[in-house]
């Protein structure tokens, strides 16, 4: 958690991170039938759709996207 909310590691980060942390501050996972991954909680409007990289990293983009969406409603884990 502190590794995405230092902002500083957007460029290598793992993707199965990123879920477990989206996992661990409540989130839920909206099956879909493709390679996206859609994340959904409840009380707070908006999605997270990730897609990682060839190589397993979450896309960078979408890394601070997460990290922005933490930012704005407030989400910490109690880490």
């Amino acid at each position: 958690m502190l590794k995405l909310l230092s902002g500083n590691a957007d460029n290598n980060f793992d993707f199965e991170d990123l879920i477990n942390i989206l996992l661990r501050n409540g989130f839920v996972e909206r099956r879909t039938g493709g390679s996206h991954r859609i994340f959904t909680k409840n009380n707070i409007e908006g999605i997270i759709n990730l897609q990682k990289t060839k190589d397993n990293k979450a896309k960078p983009y979408q890394v601070k996207l997460v990290w922005e969406f933490f930012i704005l409603n407030k989400i910490i884990a109690d880490e």
